[in-house]
C-alpha cells in the first residue's frame, strides 16, 4: 500500500500512472463540501424534473449539458489552462460515458416518480460504491464505514416502506423503478471514477470536459431525438446547467481530498433535500416514516464523517 507522502496510483483498468494529489489530513472539510455539492445537485433535480416532463429526459440532459459546456467553458478557458494529457483526457471521456447513461435513466424515471421516491430508490448507489471502492481503488473498508452504509440503507428502507407500501403502480412506473436502479449502477461506478478523476485534474477542468463529453455523446442521437426547446424553458435549462456545474465543482474538490468510503454516505443527505423540495414545489407530505428514515440517514453520515484511523483504518487509494 502506498504512503501519503508519495501518492502515486497505478490505474490499471485505464492503463496510466499519473501523480495523485494527497488527501486532506482530516476528512471533515471535504465531507461538508460534498454535502454542499449534493444539496446543489438536489436543487438542480427540481428543474430537471420539470424539463423532463415537458421536453423529455433526453432533451433535458442534452440542452443542460450543452449549456453547461458554454458556462463552464467560458470560465475555464479564461484562465488559459494547460491542455490535459492523454491519460487525463481518457478518464474525462470514460467517466462522461457513465454519466450520460446515469442521467438519462434517472431523469426519465424522475419524470414518472415522485421526487423523494426516486431519490430514495437511488440510494443503493453509495452502498454499491462503498464496495466497488475496495475492488477498483484498493481502499480498505473499515467496520465504521460498513456500519454507516447499513444504517443509511435501513433509513432508506424505512422511507420506501412508508411511502410505497400501499401504492399501486402502472407498468410505466414499474419501469421507472427499474430505470432508477440501472442509474444507480452507473452512478456507483461514476463515484469510483470521480475519485480517480479528481486526483488528476482541477474541478473546473472536470466540470468543462464532463459537460462537453456528455453533450457530445448525446448529440449522436440528435438527428432522431433532439427538439429545440421553447423560450419558456431557457431559464430552467440555464439554471440547471449552473447548478449542475457548481455541484460538480464542489464534489470534484471533495473527492480529490478524501476517500470514496468517507464521502459516499453524503449521498444520503440528498433525500433530506428531496423531502424539502418535494414538499415546497410538489406539495408532497412529510410522513413519520420519512422523518424516521431521515434520522437514520443523518446518523449514518455522522458516523462515517468521523474517521478514526486506529479503529477504522482507511488506506490511501491504490488500484
Amino acid at each position: 500500500m502506498l504512503r501519503r507522502s508519495a501518492p502515486m496510483c497505478k490505474c490499471g483498468a485505464l492503463g496510466y500512472s499519473p501523480a495523485m494529489r494527497p488527501d486532506s489530513p482530516s476528512p471533515l472539510v471535504p465531507f461538508l463540501i460534498a454535502c454542499a455539492g449534493i444539496a446543489t445537485f438536489s436543487a438542480m433535480d427540481v428543474l430537471m424534473k420539470g424539463l423532463s416532463i415537458d421536453i423529455g429526459a433526453y432533451n433535458a440532459v442534452l440542452w443542460r449539458t450543452g449549456t453547461g459546456t458554454l458556462v463552464s467553458g467560458a470560465v475555464y478557458f479564461s484562465l488559459r489552462p494547460a491542455w490535459p494529457d492523454r491519460a487525463t483526457m481518457t478518464i474525462h471521456a470514460w467517466r462522461s460515458l457513465f454519466v450520460a447513461g446515469m442521467a438519462l435513466c434517472f431523469f426519465w424515471a424522475l419524470a414518472r416518480l415522485p421526487m423523494a421516491e426516486a431519490i430514495a430508490l437511488a440510494f443503493v448507489a453509495p452502498l454499491m460504491a462503498l464496495y466497488m471502492a475496495a475492488i477498483f481503488l484498493g481502499e480498505k473498508i473499515g467496520p465504521r464505514s460498513v456500519m454507516a452504509s447499513l444504517l443509511g440503507l435501513a433509513g432508506v428502507i424505512v422511507i420506501v416502506a412508508g411511502k410505497l407500501g400501499g401504492s399501486r403502480y402502472s407498468d410505466e412506473a414499474l419501469l421507472a423503478v427499474g430505470a432508477v436502479f440501472l442509474s444507480a449502477i452507473f452512478y456507483a461506478y461514476n463515484l469510483i471514477l470521480a475519485r480517480r478523476q479528481a486526483k488528476m485534474a482541477e474541478p473546473l477542468e472536470i466540470a468543462f470536459f464532463q459537460n462537453f463529453f456528455v453533450a457530445a455523446i448525446l448529440a449522436l442521437g440528435a438527428p432522431w431525438f433532439a427538439v429545440v426547446p421553447s423560450g419558456d424553458h431557457a431559464p430552467h435549462i440555464l439554471g440547471a446547467a449552473i447548478l449542475a456545474t457548481t455541484s460538480l465543482l464542489l464534489l470534484s474538490w471533495a473527492y480529490a481530498r478524501a476517500e470514496t468510503q468517507i464521502l459516499a454516505t453524503t449521498e444520503y443527505t440528498g433525500f433530506l433535500w428531496a423531502m424539502l423540495f418535494g414538499w415546497y414545489f410538489f406539495n408532497e407530505p412529510v410522513t413519520l416514516p420519512t422523518i424516521a428514515g431521515a434520522v437514520l440517514i443523518v446518523a449514518a453520515c455522522l458516523i462515517v464523517a468521523r474517521k478514526v484511523p486506529h479503529s477504522d483504518p482507511v488506506e490511501p487509494a491504490a488500484a
